[in-house]
C-alpha cells in the first residue's frame, strides 16, 4: 500500500485554512482519502477529507521550497495542498497520483470500509422486488413476478426478478427479449391506483430496415390496455435519430403493428453532449472574473437548464397521459437505461406522494436506477474536471437529482427530504464507502459480491440520526398529483451542488436553522394550543352540566 506523510496547509476556498500532516491512502480509483491531523501532535485531530481526484489532473508547482497540490474533486471542489520541502511535496503527488489508478473494482474502498457505527437494518435487503410486488399485488391481480432472467442470461442489465403481465409466459417473454435491443423487453414501471393506468419501460425493438415484428412484443405491450383505451409510447430520441438507428439495427415501432398506440418522440440529449454541458456549467461557475452579461452568457451556453427542460417536460407528458388521459404508457430511447430512466422515475415523483418520502424516494432509486441498470460505473467514473473524455461518461443520474430539486423548490412542502438528500446521493453516486452504486447493473454487482462484501449506502442514511438531517422541516404529506412548471422563468441554477464551493453558506445555514427553529416552536404553540382548547372543552362541558342540574325558581 503506498501513502506518504507531510506537514503541510489545507486550502479549500470560502474556508479557513487547516494545518496538519497529511497521510494519504487508497478509497478507490479517482478516489484517495486523505488524512489530515492537526497539529500540534499532542493534540492530534483526524479529519477524513474525499479527495476525489483524476488520474493527470493534478497539478503540483513550487514557491522557493513551498510545493502547491491543486487537486480537483468529483464533488466539484477545488482543494489546495501547501507542502513545505520539494521531496514531500513531490512524494505527496506521486502517492495521491498513484493510488488513483487502482487496477481492479475490488480494491476501491468500499471493499475495505469498516462501518463505525451500528448497523440497524441491511440496506442490500430494502428493496426487493418480492416487497414491491407485495405493495402492487394488493392493488391489481394482473401482474406476476417473472424469474427468467434468473441467472441473467435473456437480459444481462435486468435483475433477476421483473414484474410483467400475468396473461404473458415466460416463453414468450424471451422471444420478445430477443427483439429488443440488450434483451431489455418491455416491464412494468409504474401503477397509476387512481385508474388503473401502467407505465412500463424497455429499450428500442430491433426492427431494421427490413421491417423486423414480433408478434409476441405486440401481445405483450397490448396485454397492459383496457377494453377500448389507446396507448402513449415516448420514444426518447427525435424522429430522426429513431429513424437512423433503423439502418444499424434498431428502430421504433411500426402503427401497422401497433394500432393501438400512439408513438411521441421527444428528443432527450445523451452521453457526451451532457458531459460537455456539465463541464461548461462548473467552467462557468467557477469563473469569478465576469461581469453579469458574461455569467448568464455562460450559463445559456452551457445547456444545463434547457437539458432539464427536456427531461421535465418528458416526464409530465408522461404522468399526463396516464392521469388526465387515461392511457398507459411505455418509454424507451436506445438501450433504456438511461432517459427512459429519467423520464419514468420523474413521471412517478409527479404521480405518486409515496415517491416524495424518503424511504419511497430511496425505493425509487434502487428500482428505477439500480435494480434497472443504469451503467453507473460507466457514467460516474469522472467528472466534469476530467481531462480525458470518454464516450459513456454522462451526468444523467445527477440531471435527474436536478429534475427533483427543481420540483421540490416549486413544492416544498410536499416531500419528507430536503435538498441535503439529494446532494448527499449525488456525491455517493461519484464517490462513495458504500457498495451501493458500484457496477453497472445487478449481474455486475452480483459477480462482486457486493451485499456480503461491502455496506449498503441506505444502512447508513436510515439511521434515525442521520435521517434527521435529511428531513424537510416543511414537509406535510399531499397525496395530490403535483405537476411542475418548465417554463423557463421556473428554472433555476441549483446552487446548492454547483455554487457551494464557491461561496459561503454560512446565512443561508443561518437561516435555514432558524426556519427550523420557528416551526419547532410554532409546533409547541400548537400543542399548548390544543391543550387548552381541551382544557375549555371540559370547563363548558362541567358549566353545563351544573346548570343542567340546577332546579328552576317557581
Amino acid at each position: 500500500m503506498l501513502h506518504t506523510d507531510g506537514i503541510g496547509v489545507l486550502l479549500i476556498p470560502v474556508f479557513p485554512y487547516e494545518q496538519g500532516l497529511f497521510c494519504a491512502c487508497p478509497a478507490e480509483p479517482c478516489v484517495i482519502v486523505v488524512s489530515l491531523l492537526s497539529a500540534p501532535p499532542s493534540n492530534y485531530n483526524t479529519k477524513l477529507l474525499a479527495l476525489m481526484v483524476w488520474e493527470g489532473n493534478l497539478c503540483l508547482s513550487f514557491v522557493g521550497t513551498i510545493g502547491t497540490i491543486i487537486v480537483k474533486c468529483k464533488d466539484l471542489r477545488i482543494i489546495q495542498l501547501d507542502i513545505p520541502g520539494m521531496e514531500e511535496s513531490l512524494n505527496i503527488a506521486g502517492s495521491i497520483e498513484a493510488l488513483s489508478t487502482l487496477d481492479s473494482i475490488t480494491l476501491m474502498y468500499p471493499f475495505f470500509y469498516r462501518p463505525m457505527f451500528e448497523v440497524i437494518e441491511d440496506g442490500w435487503h430494502s428493496f426487493l422486488p418480492e416487497r414491491e410486488f407485495e405493495l402492487l399485488s394488493s392493488v391489481t391481480n394482473e401482474w406476476r413476478l417473472s424469474y427468467i432472467n434468473k441467472d441473467f442470461s435473456v437480459c444481462p442489465s435486468y435483475p433477476p426478478i421483473v414484474t410483467v403481465p400475468k396473461s404473458i409466459d415466460d416463453e414468450s417473454l424471451w422471444k420478445v427479449s430477443t427483439f429488443r435491443h440488450g434483451g431489455r423487453f418491455p416491464v412494468l414501471s409504474y401503477y397509476h391506483k387512481k385508474n388503473g393506468m401502467v407505465m412500463m419501460r424497455s429499450s428500442q425493438p430491433l426492427t431494421g430496415t427490413n421491417g423486423r415484428r414480433c408478434k409476441e412484443d405486440e401481445k405483450l405491450i397490448n396485454a397492459t390496455l383496457r377494453a377500448g383505451k389507446r396507448g402513449y409510447i415516448i420514444d426518447t430520441r427525435s424522429l430522426s435519430v429513431a429513424q437512423q438507428a433503423r439502418a444499424k439495427g434498431g428502430g421504433f415501432e411500426q402503427e401497422a403493428h401497433y394500432p393501438q398506440w400512439r408513438r411521441i418522440h421527444k428528443s432527450i440529449e445523451r452521453y457526451n453532449i451532457l458531459q460537455e454541458s456539465l463541464i461548461k456549467l462548473v467552467e462557468a461557475c467557477n469563473d469569478q472574473s465576469h461581469n453579469m452579461d458574461r455569467w448568464l452568457s455562460k450559463l445559456e451556453a452551457s445547456n444545463w437548464l434547457t437539458h432539464i427542460k427536456e427531461i421535465l417536460t418528458t416526464a409530465c407528458l408522461a404522468a399526463q397521459c396516464i392521469d388526465r388521459e387515461g392511457a398507459s404508457v411505455l418509454v424507451h430511447g436506445t438501450e433504456g437505461t438511461d432517459s427512459t430512466l429519467q423520464v419514468t422515475s420523474l413521471a412517478q415523483i409527479i404521480l405518486d406522494p409515496r415517491c416524495r418520502t424518503i424511504r419511497g424516494f430511496e425505493a425509487l432509486v434502487e428500482r428505477e436506477w439500480l435494480q434497472a441498470g443504469h451503467p453507473f460505473q460507466q457514467r460516474c467514473a469522472q467528472s466534469a474536471y476530467s481531462n480525458s473524455k470518454q464516450k459513456w461518461e454522462a451526468p444523467v443520474f445527477l440531471l435527474f437529482l436536478d429534475c427533483v430539486w427543481q420540483i421540490l423548490r416549486q413544492f416544498p412542502c410536499s416531500f419528507e427530504f430536503n435538498y441535503h438528500f439529494l446532494i448527499m446521493l449525488f456525491e455517493h453516486s461519484y464517490a462513495s464507502q458504500f457498495g451501493t452504486f458500484l457496477g453497472n447493473n445487478e449481474s455486475e454487482r452480483c459477480k462482486l459480491k457486493l451485499p456480503q462484501k461491502t455496506m449498503s449506502l441506505w444502512s447508513w442514511v436510515n439511521r434515525p440520526e442521520e435521517l434527521n438531517r435529511f428531513k424537510n422541516p416543511l414537509f406535510e404529506a399531499n397525496s395530490l398529483v403535483i405537476w411542475p412548471s418548465v417554463a423557463p422563468q421556473s428554472l433555476q441554477l441549483w446552487e446548492g451542488v454547483f455554487l457551494r464551493w464557491n461561496r459561503s453558506s454560512k446565512f443561508l445555514d443561518e437561516s435555514y436553522e432558524e426556519m427550523i427553529n420557528i416551526i419547532k416552536y410554532n409546533k409547541e404553540l400548537q400543542v399548548k394550543v390544543n391543550l387548552l382548547r381541551r382544557q375549555l372543552a371540559e370547563l363548558e362541558t362541567d358549566d353545563t352540566t351544573q346548570e343542567d342540574g340546577v332546579p328552576e325558581s317557581p
